[in-house]
């Protein structure tokens, strides 16, 4: 992607909180340069810039995304439940907007309805984070990884419908029956739930009506 359009993505991440995910965003981040723009970018700049429809949406959610991912290495702790909250703490100016972000992601796909591989993408990535962040000296922190996906994505889900108990959410899935260590194939099974029921929020947005 060219370095304006990086720029400018970079620039509409305050934006969200205010104006979501959206070309709006995305057209308002022409008034932040250091020269501020006069007007906000038309829509015909969106797309030649970022492409059409929620093509240009998903770039904004994939740099917002990064954008989180990397103020996780700013966590003052080392312990991955400290991590996975700060991550989590991440959201709460843009929460409102988060299922509809992630219903755009899942529609990406020209096969599926409904791709489940972003959610997957997204979690794996996050673990990686925390993994660097709380194991940076073991050598087998990736057996970890799967079930501290697992976690994230269950206390992201329990975010978004209860925003106020995440945290002791988020401390009963590590703590209860040592989580943070349970096998592959448990982390399996309690991800295949999860994302049934992360598909049932992106579905409630009314993407796939």
């Amino acid at each position: 992607m060219a370095t304006t359009s990086a720029r400018l993505l970079q620039l509409a991440i305050p934006l969200v909180k205010t104006h979501g995910f959206t070309r709006e965003a995305l057209s308002r981040s022409v008034l932040s340069l250091p020269t501020p723009h006069a007007q906000p970018l038309p829509d015909a700049a969106i797309t030649s810039l970022f492409g059409q429809g929620d093509n240009a949406r998903k770039s904004l959610i994939d740099t917002w995304l990064e954008d989180a991912r990397e103020q996780m290495k700013a966590t003052q702790s080392t312990v991955v439940k400290d991590v996975l909250w700060a991550r989590l703490q991440h959201n709460e100016p843009v929460l409102n907007y988060l299922p509809d972000a992630f219903a755009v992601l899942a529609s990406s796909s020209t096969f599926l309805p409904l791709d489940p591989e972003p959610a997957i993408t997204h979690a794996a990535k996050v673990a990686n984070e925390a993994c660097w962040i709380a194991y940076p000296t073991e050598k087998s922190w990736h057996t970890r990884r799967a079930s501290i996906a697992a976690i994230y994505l269950a206390s992201e889900l329990h975010q978004l419908t209860s925003p106020s108990t995440t945290y002791q959410f988020l401390s009963s899935l590590i703590e209860t029956s040592s989580a943070a260590e349970t096998s592959l194939t448990e982390a399996q099974i309690f991800g295949s739930y999860v994302f049934k029921s992360w598909a049932g929020i992106v579905k409630s947005t009314g993407v796939f009506l």
